[in-house]
């Protein structure tokens, strides 16, 4: 289920280009880049020390659609580019191998255009996924397909001779399968990387179009339900998959074109609890688990969406108020994808985690009234 996740992004993105409309004709620029990158795993946990033995390299390739303000979002955002990428990483240890991973992506700049930060999501195929039999030192990647995430900052000099230019800078490659099965420990590769971009209309490339005069504004406050479920697996190996479900009912408050808050409950079931608390009371009396113990939870959360027009960037940070079984920590948080399809009507997909550990992505639909 976790990789309807780029799915979901990439269609995000096409509704971009759809949002506003215009009397004249939307150009579409274009522009390559290319880089490689050499880097070191960085050690989340100590359970991976055995997969950290050389330095990843790799390469990244990317296709960015270059905005110029056609529509009212690309100048509030001081015109980003969005667009796709590809990567492939040799992380230099028997056991992880090779993945290759594709994203939907955001470049936002800064320094006048010269430097940019980029976000991605999508997925990736591990080349060396765990295995009982044959590769059981793999506890990092427990799927061959995986969720990836990709955060980069970029020193990017375009058109320095007739439309190619240098780039350089760093990048964090996050693997992980968002606890839809285990082992789960994941990996993050900090690298350094360098390379050259091309920018295809650079002899007949739009004149930004200005943002023109700042309007406020505001929305009243709306309440909203949803519904949240997905499947997922306890750390234990080979324990199974089962379904959970969230509740959720919070108020938001649009504050500007770009920002609305939040803050509600939610309402936990997730079956693998049952599960996972019948067998260590059972099997592990030492951890004082009675088998009696209520498996769902209770949160209460604030939050922020990131809005582009229908599209939202999501974050929740929660306390259970109600936590019977000590499971993690009592803080969660939640990131992740909203589409609005109507002022009432929406959906998302978010994953939702303990600090860097996820539980499981959640695929939600809600109501807004």
């Amino acid at each position: 289920m976790k990789h309807f996740l780029p799915v979901f992004l990439i269609l995000s993105f096409l509704n971009l280009t759809a949002q506003e409309t215009d009397f004249t004709e939307e150009k579409k620029p274009v522009s390559l880049d290319a880089s490689f990158f050499y880097g070191s795993i960085l050690e989340h946990n100590p359970d991976i020390n055995h997969l950290i033995t050389g330095h990843p390299t790799g390469f990244l390739l990317s296709y960015n659609r270059k905005t110029y303000g056609f529509n009212e979002w690309e100048r509030r955002y001081n015109y980003p580019d969005w667009g796709f990428s590809m990567a492939y990483q040799n992380l230099h240890n028997e056991y992880l191998g090779e993945n290759i991973s594709f994203y939907g992506h955001f470049n936002f700049y800064f320094l006048n255009r010269n430097a940019y930060f980029r976000i991605g999501q999508g997925f990736a195929v591990a080349g060396s996924p765990y295995d009982a039999e044959t590769n059981y030192q793999n506890n990092a990647y427990g799927t061959k397909l995986l969720s990836s995430t990709y955060i980069a900052l970029q020193y990017n000099k375009q058109n320095l001779y007739k439309g190619f230019g240098l780039n350089a800078g760093f990048t964090i490659i996050h693997y992980s399968n968002a606890n839809l099965r285990a082992p789960n420990n994941s990996t993050n590769t900090f690298a350094f990387n360098v390379g050259a971009n091309y920018n295809l209309d650079y002899k007949d490339m739009p004149d930004l179009i200005p943002e023109g005069e700042r309007t406020k504004y505001t929305e009243p406050i709306h309440y909203n339900l949803v519904l949240r479920g997905g499947v997922n697996e306890s750390d234990i190996v080979g324990q199974g998959q089962f379904p959970f479900f969230v509740v959720s009912a919070f108020a938001d408050k649009r504050i500007n074109h770009k920002s609305t808050l939040v803050a509600g409950t939610d309402v936990f079931f997730a079956y693998f609890f049952k599960e996972l608390i019948k067998l260590q009371a059972a099997s592990f009396p030492e951890l004082g688990v009675s088998g009696d113990e209520d498996w769902k939870r209770v949160g209460l959360f604030i939050g922020h969406e990131l809005r582009f027009n229908k599209i939202a960037f999501v974050s929740h940070l929660g306390y259970y108020i109600y936590y019977p079984y000590e499971f993690e920590n009592r803080l969660y948080n939640r990131l992740g994808l909203k589409r609005y399809f109507t002022d009432d009507i929406f959906a998302s997909v978010t994953v939702k985690a303990h600090g860097a550990k996820a539980e499981g992505v959640e695929f939600s639909v809600g109501y807004r009234f």
